[in-house]
């Protein structure tokens, strides 16, 4: 087999596996590595090296004649089994170095013993790795990048490598390159090399200004919560480092995500937010006055879960850092770091959406607890190398405190270390003792270069402690007295590596102690200004905007949805369409003309008008191309080659791009991602559907802490829309409901749009208000699954071209001075009302549809009840228990009309339940046509 020049760097990959495991590789190729004519063989400088040891192959020497004299130390080693077996207990020992040396590093700050592994100490191999037999072995044929002429020489820097203050954890990951890549940036040294005397000042800079800091809120606001870096201070320094390499690497915005410890710390010394920012939240708690909030206006949040953004200048240029907001819920902000980062990677003038890694870098601060604890850890790495989701690599650092609160690592976790979660996602582990600066800065450069690499994550395992409790008002002694005592008796990093300059005379102690001081006198001006501030009249906030009640156009000309609806039917003529689905798709051909356009035809045309007048989408969900429920069909496959096509993504006039994505089977980290994307993206609409829409529960962190309250908390809104298929259909209690009543419970101040459409041009507008509508809120539609396709609930080309969204739909098929009860329902019970046999005898009963849920259409609502004379009575009907559904959130609406007109209102519905639905279709059944009777009686 010949090599040439094309294939030379991946016959060199195979060989690199091939001395790993000969069986590993294809056998033509074995033949060519066994041959011993290969030219990359022999250029390969380790076997180059073993070849020439060697002689002739066959274990003889072959002795040249030298030109002169030779040298003491060229006389050729003479093979023997001893040596040959030295060689095979060599890299042996190399590979346990590589796998299990981080057993014996040294990465506790407070001293504990590393536990080991026998098969780090060379004596204990067969044969003996003696001092003697090591000085005989050429490192040159034993595959390692440390320096060193022989096995003896190499093996102290290997260990030093492997067992000092950082360590590796590589050989799980299953791509050969990578491991290869990695272990020569380790042992190479390359992001190891020393700081120069400037980058040592620096630091130490760094570093005091991360402990003053600290130390002057102390004392300053003796008691308050402000959860302490100390024990992990050179965390700062390194996101320093990771915002200068970012720049360079060519990214605008670094987006950090961080649980509460440090986070002031990273506010202020990070981001660049003014002292006096985070002294006024302190002041917050002492007098109103500091952050005055109107009654109306956002509650606002605690200090350490406030996000910011700031502007850094580094030498390669400005960058943007954002540090996104988040709850107390661990870990509930990573998925959202990955969606803000994916929004900045892509081009949304683009038709697919071009998406750029290098643009953005995702960075997510994990606590050493949290990090195996929380299930949200694992659905987000779970996107990492998914098309839809990746950001092409994030850093994770995991703020190791060594314990949770007040439990210790033992009790809370099933693994050695905090970070195994990540060896199943293939991620590299670097371990690195907080307390020392220099080898955590190298740990940064490593894993970004590696990142830069293979645009893969990486995770960093800062091993420190907590100088303090769990806040400032805690005590650790009560539970941790061993640990406590320690850490008292402590320096700090600053000290130690403040000592260590002064005794390499790169600064004096006085220079040393200057550094601390100006930080605390900078604290004690902005504290002093602030002071001053606060006896002037405070300034109130502004109201949180309204939801937009301007009247938005959604409709969209006849002749623009006529070409649309062709274009969107249209592919290559090469592609070979499913012909059942072809045929299924071409009736919408006609439906444009005769009526009949069903949800999914609605949808493509919104989706198509919204792009060609320059709004940007995003769809992703569950089986989401497709539809559940075979509807959609956005995406098409070829029948034939396999290969996919998307109508949305090839229109003409098109200025916006169209994602659609399947998401992974999971709830939490998938919708967490969507808000994060909408939040950076704000001119486009970002829509998530559920398989079914009870399956958002999985997502109810995301809901009640980002989507509903993130106005309220963090003045932090979207457009993000959740499309949860919702309807009593017989499926049991698993399929029947979205939780409707949940999200009407979270609903106030305007903070988000409920809807329940009933057809589809309904659902046309809808959407279109949503993407078009100035005042951004997130909208929750409960969607269909039997309306999908009922005729009744189609619309017409003139329903698209002259309507627009209705939030009440009166009743048109009735004499208004006949009717006695009006029945008010939303979504689909309304066809099981009015396609029931009793519907035709009952005269006097009107069926109005309240398609807005939230906010309540007050004024619509209003008059339709006014508009029926004779009304003696209103009903609200519902397919949900009485103790779920929108009956108990929305009643107070429903009556205040009611009471000026003297009208009772009353219920028809199923009764208070524990679950949602009946298991057996027959009893569904029985239960639709027990509410339907009711509701279609005659007023009382």
């Amino acid at each position: 087999m010949d090599v040439d020049g094309l294939n030379t760097g991946y016959a060199q990959d195979l060989l690199e596996e091939y001395l790993e495991n000969p069986d590993a590789v294809p056998s033509e190729w074995r033949r060519v590595f066994e041959s011993g004519s290969s030219e990359v063989v022999a250029t390969h400088p380790g076997l180059a090296r073993l070849l020439e040891l060697l002689g002739d192959g066959n274990g003889h020497v072959t002795v040249e004649e030298e030109p002169g004299p030779p040298e003491p130390d060229a006389a050729p080693e003479p093979i023997t089994d001893e040596l040959l077996g030295g060689v095979a207990a060599a890299m042996a020992l190399i590979k346990a170095y590589r796998m299990h040396g981080h057993l014996a590093a040294h990465l506790d700050p407070l001293g504990a013993e590393p536990p080991g592994d026998p098969a780090l100490e060379p004596e204990r191999l067969i044969p003996k790795l003696t001092p003697e037999l090591q000085a005989r072995i050429p490192a040159s044929v034993l595959r390692m990048y440390v320096p060193g002429k022989t096995l003896a020489d190499a093996l102290p820097n290997l260990r030093e490598t492997y067992t000092g203050t950082i360590a590796y954890e590589i050989e799980h990951i299953s791509d050969h390159e990578k491991r290869v890549w990695l272990r020569q940036a380790i042992e190479s040294g390359k992001y190891r090399s020393t700081l120069t005397p400037d980058e040592k000042k620096r630091l130490l800079a760094d570093l005091s200004r991360v402990e003053a800091f600290e130390q002057y809120l102390r004392r300053a606001f003796l008691g308050q919560k402000q959860f302490s870096i100390e024990g992990l201070d050179v965390m700062v320094p390194m996101l320093d480092e990771t915002v200068d390499l970012a720049a360079e690497s060519g990214a605008h915005e670094v987006v950090i995500g961080m649980a509460h410890r440090g986070r002031l710390n990273v506010l202020a010394h990070t981001l660049g937010l003014g002292y006096d920012s985070i002294l006024r939240e302190f002041e917050g708690e002492r007098t109103i006055d500091a952050v005055v909030a109107t009654g109306e206006g956002g509650t606002g949040d605690v200090k350490y879960h406030l996000g910011a953004e700031g502007k850094r200048s580094t030498p390669a240029g400005e960058i943007t850092v954002t540090l996104a907001a988040n709850p107390s819920h661990l870990e509930a902000v990573d998925p959202v770091v990955e969606g803000r980062a994916r929004a900045e990677q892509t081009d949304r003038s683009t038709r697919m959406g071009l998406h750029d890694p290098s643009v953005a870098l995702a960075v997510l601060i994990h606590g050493d607890a949290s990090f195996p604890g929380q299930g949200g850890v694992a659905e987000t790495l779970n996107l990492s190398a998914l098309d839809g989701y990746s950001v092409g690599g994030t850093l994770h650092l995991i703020a190791n405190n060594q314990v949770g609160f007040t439990t210790d690592p033992s009790e809370g976790r099933s693994t050695r270390y905090s970070s195994d979660l990540a060896k199943g996602f293939d991620v590299p582990i670097i371990h690195v003792n907080a307390d020392d600066p220099e080898a955590a800065i190298s740990s940064i450069r490593l894993a970004l270069a590696y990142r830069r690499r293979f645009e893969s994550d990486v995770v960093v395992d800062l091993v420190g402690y907590r100088r303090h409790g769990h806040n400032e008002q805690d005590e650790a002694a009560y539970t941790q007295p061993l640990m406590a005592a320690q850490v008292a008796e402590h320096a700090t990093v600053r000290s130690q590596f403040a000592q260590r300059l002064i005794e390499e005379s790169v600064v004096t102690e006085d220079d040393a102690k200057a550094l601390v001081e100006q930080v605390t006198t900078e604290l004690r001006a902005a504290h002093e200004a602030l002071k001053s501030s606060l006896a002037a009249p405070p300034r109130p906030e502004e109201r949180i905007p309204a939801s937009s009640t301007s009247d938005v156009v959604t409709a969209v000309s006849a002749d623009r949805l006529h070409a649309l609806n062709e274009e969107l039917l249209q592919v290559p003529e090469t592609f070979n369409t499913h012909p059942k689905l072809k045929s299924q798709l071409e009736r919408r051909l006609q439906t444009v003309d005769e009526g009949g356009i069903d949800w999914g035809q609605a949808e493509a045309l919104a989706f198509a008008s919204l792009l060609v007048e320059g709004i940007p989408i995003r769809l992703t969900g569950q089986d989401t191309e497709r539809g559940t429920f075979s509807h959609r069909h956005a995406v098409l496959h070829d029948v034939e080659t396999g290969e996919t096509y998307v109508p949305l993504q090839h229109l003409g006039d098109a200025t916006a791009s169209f994602e659609i994505y399947n998401s992974p089977l999971s709830e939490f980290a998938c919708l967490g991602f969507e808000y994060g994307y909408s939040v950076a993206a704000p001119e486009a609409i970002v829509l998530w559907e559920a398989q079914f829409g009870d399956f958002v529960n999985g997502a109810q962190i995301v809901v009640d802490q980002f989507i509903v309250a993130g106005m309220a908390k963090w003045r932090e809104t979207t457009r993000l829309t959740l499309l949860l298929p919702h309807g009593y259909e017989g499926n049991g209690p698993e399929h029947s409901s979205a939780r409707l009543e949940r999200f009407l419970q979270l609903a106030a101040q305007e903070n988000i749009r409920v809807a329940n459409c009933s057809t589809s041009a309904q659902y046309f507008h809808l959407l279109r208000r949503q993407a078009l509508d100035p005042v951004g809120r997130p909208l929750v539609v409960m969607t269909p699954k039997g309306l999908l396709r009922l005729k009744q609930a189609a619309s017409s080309l003139a329903d698209l071209a002259h309507g627009s969204f209705e939030p009440v739909i009166d009743d048109s098929t009735v004499g208004r001075d006949d009717v006695t009860r009006l029945v008010v329902c939303s979504g689909k019970v309304y066809y099981d009302l009015a396609g029931h046999e009793e519907r035709a005898k009952a005269t006097t009963v009107a069926l109005a549809r309240l398609e807005q849920l939230y906010p309540f259409p007050v004024d619509a609502y209003g008059r339709l009840v006014r508009s029926y004379p004779s009304l003696r009575e209103v009903l609200w009907v519902q397919e949900e228990p009485q103790n779920m559904g929108a009956w108990r959130t929305i009643r107070h609406r429903l009556e205040e009309p009611l009471r000026e007109l003297g009208v009772p209102l009353a219920y028809a519905g199923r009764p208070w339940r524990a679950s949602t639905a009946e298991g057996y279709p027959t009893a569904h059944l029985v239960e639709q046509d027990r509410i339907a009777r009711a509701a279609l009686m005659p007023a009382r």
